[in-house]
Formats: structure tokens, sequence, C-alpha cells
């Protein structure tokens, strides 16, 4: 079982449309998805789950699709943030805060305060994220911190990320049937296993997260080393 899963949520807007519906609709039907997965990780003993909600890239995408996520944000805190919070969920939000109002920032601290001693799930929201973003922004916090250029190292840089509290992703999962991985978590994700789906975000469920749990369970993780079997030595 992986300890730390990410995923990119994606789908949700394709979704709505083969309904003839209106694309903040498919929103809608991922939070309800996001929920279910956070609930069913953690019955399943994840540490960590974090999840890809709005990149910095989509900041460019029609402002009504925009403006509709912002509030988006603000009345799921209000539905499901005692829900979480009573199930021992501890959420963190990564991203660049100076890009979204006060009222969403608001929400964020509110979720982040309100489960700040929880010891169950870790749920990170990623949202108005980049991983170009969280590099640049992890060497200028190194090096406001004091460092030497010349003393800037990858342990450095780890440290001053956005996501330094926990450990690199085993797992990524990417809904929506794309095969990249779209600017996230681009240092976390080095050695991460990588699994895509043509399933739908909103579609998604505990079938469709036990399927990229037993193809991880699969993999052999070498990362980056050589085992008995490929040096060609006998097993004992």
């Amino acid at each position: 079982m992986p300890r730390h899963v990410a995923i990119i949520m994606d789908g949700n807007g394709r979704w709505a449309s083969r309904r003839l519906m209106p694309r903040g609709m498919g929103h809608r039907a991922g939070v309800d998805a996001l929920v279910r997965t956070v609930q069913a990780c953690a019955r399943r003993g994840i540490a960590y789950l974090t999840v890809f909600a709005f990149s910095s890239e989509n900041w460019q995408r029609p402002q009504e699709e925009v403006s509709g996520l912002m509030s988006l944000v603000l009345s799921t805190v209000g539905r499901h943030l005692e829900e979480l919070a009573s199930k021992g969920v501890r959420v963190r939000i990564i991203g660049d805060r100076s890009a979204v109002s006060d009222k969403v920032n608001q929400a964020w601290l509110q979720a982040e305060e309100a489960t700040r001693h929880n010891q169950g799930l870790t749920l990170t929201v990623a949202f108005s994220y980049g991983g170009r973003w969280d590099v640049v922004q992890a060497c200028r916090r190194a090096l406001e911190s004091g460092i030497r250029p010349q003393d800037l190292d990858e342990a450095a840089i780890a440290r001053h990320l956005s996501l330094s509290y926990a450990p690199d992703p085993d797992l990524l999962i990417r809904t929506g049937g794309e095969m990249r991985i779209s600017n996230f978590l681009l240092w976390q994700s080095a050695y991460t296993e990588l699994y895509f789906t043509d399933c739908l975000w909103p579609d998604f469920n505990e079938v469709e997260l036990d399927r990229a749990l037993q193809s991880y369970a699969r993999r052999d993780r070498r990362f980056g080393r050589v085992t008995d079997a490929d040096a060609g030595v006998p097993k004992v």
C-alpha cells in the first residue's frame, strides 16, 4: 500500500458536457468524488493524499469558469469541512495564495486551522499551484534564509518546497485519459509510479482506486538501483 498518493483530478468539464450540463456542474460532481476518495484512502491506511485542484495555468480559463471554481471553494469548505475534520483528516493547502481573493484565503486558513491537530490522513489540496513555480519559490526561500548560492543543493531546495512536510508520492493517478503530469509535483515525482485511467474524475470511486492500488502493488520500484534479478544473481 502506498504511503502517499497524488491525484490529477481531470475530466470534470468533459463529464458535464457529455451530460449536456454546464461545466460548473462537473466541478461540483468532482468535489463529491474527492470526498469519496479521501474517505476511501483513509480506510485503506494511506497517510497522505495530494490532489491537483487548480493549476497555475487554469487562470487562463474563461472568467466565468474561474469565478465558479472560486465560489465552489467557499461552498466546499462550508459543506464538507466539519465531516472531514470529524474523521481525523488534516487539510493543508499548497500553491500561490497571492493569486486568490481574501475570501478564498480565509476559507483555506479556516480549513487548515480547524484540522491542524488531526492525526489521520493528510489531505493536501494544490490550488493555484505549478511544479515549476514550486521549485522557483523554494530556491528563493532557501536563498532568503541565508544559504549561499554555492551551498544550494537538493536537500536545501527540498526543505523549502510546498510539500516538504510529506514524503514524495509513491503513486500518482491521473484520470480523464491524458498521459502527462501537467506541471504537477515535478520535483517530488522523480521516482513516483504513474497510473493513467480513462475514467473521468466525477466517476472515480473505490473500484477505480483499488485498480490503481493493485497496479502499484505489482510494480518493482528500483529508484535507479539494479536488483539481483537484473544483475543475473540467482536466488538462494
